[in-house]
């Protein structure tokens, strides 16, 4: 069940951004928003009607090339839809909020410290000979046995409020995003990594950050595909707003995924030229993908059937062509199309992957508006655009090219 939020802050933050850009038809769609919301007090037009709104603004956002205001307003779309936290939006675009944040980690650190060297004055006091592995076996064993601990509601224990323990859960889940990440050995290995920093280029981490970014969310396609019993939402979650992945000829995916009452699109991206491509994504799991029948390959059942989805997407797109240029500013005409489905390993019958792709390639050269892909020719395809970005950026700049 979807849990709508919206509220006094959410309506703030929509007044200030709309500031931020001075396109009317961007503008438009923000007064939009915020005729919903109403005025002071009230419900603030919390609801479905709401998270369109906003979804709305960061498309034509996107339409005008403001990346930045578009994320901004998917960011509002999220929290009004119920999946962010309202201390998520005032980190990114509350400067107070985000000062008593940091604040408040500062004094839980400043806390954690206190109560580490408590624990070490009890080491030493109960075992003067102790030595630093002994003070490392004290610490692991207090982490092992964190999940045991309570809070406690009597004289002497700690009450907090529903906010505060949402943050130690934000806190937990940020505690596992940064075990990942590489860190230095020591001390000086902290003080020279400072010192590069300090003088890194900002473009440079930025390009080196997304590549990372990148890496990642491919490696969590690769697993989910890679798993026999992964659902298209899964399949979903992992390609949203990875628009690279299907190459560089898509600005951005579109924050509205339905167009017509019939429709509602997996991953509508746009073109550079501003018309509208179309990602429908299935199962990786098809084991009749590619089937023989007297001797010759062609495609199953569940591939035609997602080609007929799409081509009826296409007609609809076509037949509503004037209204939906005219209330959200994507050109629909001759919209194109990607069916992703099914992955060579899970295909039966002694169906060979070089085979598939063969059929693939055979039933695709005879389409105009609509092409057929598996996961594997998904996969092969980022990785290579990976490989060459990574490339580019271990190329030495200094070095001269070769004669």
């Amino acid at each position: 069940m979807t849990t709508y939020r919206s509220g006094f802050t959410l309506w703030q933050m929509v007044r200030t951004a709309r500031e931020l850009t001075a396109d009317e038809r961007v503008r438009e769609r923000v007064d939009t928003v915020l005729h919903i919301m109403g005025g002071l007090g009230g419900t603030y037009g919390k609801g479905r009607s709401l998270v369109d709104a906003l979804e709305d603004v960061a498309q034509e956002a996107i339409l005008h090339g403001d990346f930045a205001l578009a994320q901004r307003f998917q960011r509002f779309a999220a929290y009004a839809r119920g999946d962010l936290f309202l201390e998520i939006l005032e980190n990114y675009y509350d400067d107070e909020a985000r000062q008593r944040s940091e604040e408040h980690m500062r004094r839980m650190a400043a806390m954690g410290a206190d109560r580490a060297v408590a624990a070490l004055d009890v080491l030493c006091r109960d075992r003067p000979d102790a030595t630093a592995a002994d003070a490392r076996d004290l610490f692991r064993g207090i982490a092992r046995s964190a999940d045991y601990l309570s809070l406690g509601d009597g004289e002497g224990g700690i009450q907090l409020s529903t906010r505060e323990v949402r943050r130690l859960q934000q806190y937990g889940h940020m505690e596992i995003v940064l075990r990942n990440l590489p860190r230095p050995a020591s001390a000086e290995a902290a003080r020279m990594m400072n010192d590069v920093l300090a003088d890194v280029d900002a473009g440079m981490l930025a390009q080196l950050l997304e590549l990372r970014a990148r890496q990642a969310g491919l490696a969590a396609l690769r697993t989910v595909v890679e798993d026999p019993d992964s659902p298209e939402s899964a399949l979903h979650t992992c390609l949203k707003n990875q628009e690279w992945i299907f190459g560089g000829a898509y600005v951005a995916e579109l924050a509205r995924r339905q167009y017509t009452p019939e429709t509602i699109l997996d991953i509508p991206l746009l073109r550079g030229d501003g018309s509208l491509h179309v990602v429908e994504l299935k199962r990786a799991n098809i084991k009749d993908l590619v089937i023989r029948r007297s001797g010759h390959l062609m495609l199953g059942a569940a591939a035609h059937r997602a080609v007929s989805q799409a081509q009826n997407y296409l007609r609809a797109m076509d037949e509503n062509r004037p209204s939906i240029l005219v209330e959200h500013g994507v050109d629909t005409r001759r919209a194109s199309a990607t069916v992703v489905i099914g992955h060579p390993p899970y295909v039966t019958g002694g169906v060979t992957s070089r085979e598939i792709a063969e059929t693939l390639r055979t039933y695709n050269a005879h389409q105009s508006r609509i092409e057929v892909i598996t996961y594997e020719t998904l996969l092969n395809s980022a990785s290579r655009m990976l490989a060459l970005s990574s490339a580019r950026q271990d190329a030495d700049p200094d070095e001269e090219p070769a004669a």
